[in-house]
């Protein structure tokens, strides 16, 4: 068996936050042996009688390891 891909979620505490976890995953594919996929971050908020208590942003990193073929199994 062999892992194909892998799709990772975080809290992060600011926008900047976000967008550097993305950042840094783009720039350790190779080291990491992965291929960025899809990667993006959402704007979450708790509210308490209206009035917003609490935000985050939820990062998503999909890192792709293999294809499902193996190059031999192509023509």
């Amino acid at each position: 068996m062999k892992r194909l891909k892998i799709t990772e979620e975080y809290r992060a505490y600011s926008e900047e936050e976000a967008i550097q976890a993305i950042n840094g995953a783009r720039a350790l594919q190779e080291e990491g042996g992965y291929t960025l996929g899809a990667n993006g971050y959402k704007y979450r908020t708790k509210k308490a009688k209206g009035e917003i208590i609490a935000e985050a942003w939820i990062v998503s990193i999909t890192k792709i390891f293999d294809e499902i073929w193996d190059k031999e199994d192509t023509p």
